[in-house]
């Protein structure tokens, strides 16, 4: 049988050959019909990249197991020390990482696996594996947030009656994180867990480490925050240009809206298409956008409060030309009638029975000093016109200015308004993410 595994030119020690001799690598070590306790410890070389966008993180272990075979034992007081490639003539727990991606054993230049017998039967095998393993993130704090994610170890066929595990030193089993340097995290806390996973089929041994990973926010200070504050600060320099210079404040507005818009998609860019949270910088990239929005729509108020008073002025003014005008026709009609009644005296009276008829005729009954009644002119149009666009500019004016009496005070108000409320705004956002 064990020439039949051993491939041709491979030579055993007499010792390896004694140990292999009625050896079944199929059947698990039995002690008392009890279960075999495999303990393990981890050594994590290094964690590559942690994915925001498919959640996993991609990390090379190296893990060790060790167990208790007592086929393997032998005489002696030194370790025997195999080639990897014997580990296909002994029996090794079938142990695998449960939310693993993809996951592949490295093989330059042979297979870094190793295999240890001590005289005692004690067995150590490890191995160096590349992994990448799902992390399920909460991201509405991001970036902000804190990442819990665990990497978990069971046995795909022996169920706790057959196979045990356990850390061999408890927290410390998993070593390698105080050296680790990560872009955008640092590494907190860690910690490891044994527990049983239950499945149709039965129960399984379950190991879990647990580490927990903070984000650096310096990086999107520099790269998100601070531009999209300065944005919002350039959107305040319009309050102290002149409410008629309207190409200079709506190039400002315009400039600066679509610029935070552009600012909002590329901060979106490196997360998920399709998640449902809704993350802190998502929270402040809108704020800012609806102070630079606000900043636009104030100058439109701002301009047409202007427009507005300046054509009530204006209407005033026509007002008071039009009583100029009717006065004066009044009184050049008086001088007129007076010249004509003069004109009448100084006429012989030649039927003195018509005269009354005639008076009746020429003499207005409601003009007491006899002067000759002209007919009204009828009323201009433009004049009720003027009248109903006055009273539709000022039920206007009283809805969109709140009774503003100069409109550069919305600009004078706006100055000390906007930067106050960003302010306390900020103060509340950062409270809140940082401290709750």
């Amino acid at each position: 049988m064990m020439n039949a595994e051993v491939k041709e030119g491979e030579i055993l020690p007499p010792t390896i050959q004694r140990l292999m001799k009625g050896y079944n690598k199929y059947l698990r070590p039995f002690f008392d019909n009890g279960p075999v306790t495999v303990g393990m410890s981890l050594d994590i070389a290094s964690i590559d990249t942690i994915s925001e966008i498919n959640m996993d993180y991609t990390a090379t272990i190296f893990l060790r197991q060790r167990w208790t075979d007592e086929r393997l034992v032998f005489e002696g007081n030194k370790s025997l020390s195999l080639d990897g490639r014997l580990v296909e003539l002994l029996w090794v727990p079938d142990t695998f990482i449960v939310d693993s991606k993809k996951s592949f054993l490295h093989d330059i230049t042979v297979e870094n696996r190793l295999i240890r017998i001590f005289p005692n039967g004690t067995v150590l095998y490890a191995l160096r594996i590349t992994t990448t393993v799902a992390c399920n993130m909460d991201l509405t704090k991001y970036p902000m947030d804190k990442q819990t994610c665990t990497l978990q170890l069971e046995s795909w066929g022996y169920n706790i009656n057959d196979v045990m595990f356990y850390w061999t030193r408890g927290n410390e089993s998993v070593s390698g994180l105080d050296t680790l340097q990560l872009a955008q995290y640092t590494v907190e806390d860690h910690y490891t867990s044994v527990s049983e996973a239950v499945y149709e089929t039965g129960n399984y041994p379950k190991l879990v480490f647990h580490f927990e990973l903070k984000r650096s926010i310096l990086y999107f200070i520099l790269e998100t925050y601070v531009p999209s504050s300065l944005l919002v600060v350039l959107s305040w320099v319009s309050f102290w240009i002149s409410l008629s210079s309207v190409p200079a404040r709506i190039c400002i507005g315009v400039t600066t809206v679509l610029t935070m818009t552009t600012l909002m998609m590329g901060a979106r860019t490196s997360l998920p298409n399709a998640n449902c949270f809704i993350k802190a910088i998502d929270v402040y990239l809108g704020i800012c956008f609806s102070f630079i929005f606000g900043a636009l729509i104030e100058y439109a108020v701002a301009h047409f409060c202007t427009l507005t008073h300046a054509d009530a002025h204006m209407l005033v003014y026509g007002h008071h030309i039009h009583d100029f005008d009717d006065d004066k026709n009044g009184i050049v009609m008086t001088i007129s009638s007076q010249s004509s009644r003069v004109k009448r005296r100084k006429e012989p009276a030649t039927s003195p029975t018509a005269a009354p008829a005639s008076l009746e005729l020429t003499v207005s009954p409601a003009s007491p000093s006899g002067s000759e009644a002209r007919p009204e002119p009828p009323p201009e149009p433009s004049h009720w016109c003027l009248t109903l666009l006055a009273t539709l500019r000022k039920v206007v004016r009283s809805i969109y200015c709140c009774h503003v009496r100069n409109p550069h005070h919305i600009d004078n108000h706006s100055r000390i308004i906007f930067p106050l409320s960003f302010v306390m705004v900020n103060l509340l956002y950062w409270t809140y993410y940082l401290y709750f």
